[in-house]
């Protein structure tokens, strides 16, 4: 099934691409600095990982224990 329709795959995915946006950023901080256009959306993803690191970080321990364990 697509992650588009199953929830806890679109879940894993945002995590997934918001991680690795931040750490993008984080590496490579020239990549992401358009914040307009398609690598906007980059952006503002490596953004929300910068400001809600713990939020996130807590979210990918939690999906990594669901997909363990479920």
């Amino acid at each position: 099934m697509s992650a588009l329709f199953n929830f806890h795959s679109f879940l894993t995915v945002v995590l997934l691409v918001i991680c690795t946006c931040t750490f993008l950023k984080m590496q490579f901080p020239t990549i992401l600095e358009q914040k307009t256009g398609f690598r906007g959306f980059f952006w503002k993803a490596a953004r929300i990982g910068e400001r809600l690191s713990p939020w996130v970080a807590a979210g990918c321990f939690m999906m990594g224990v669901s997909i363990i364990f479920f």
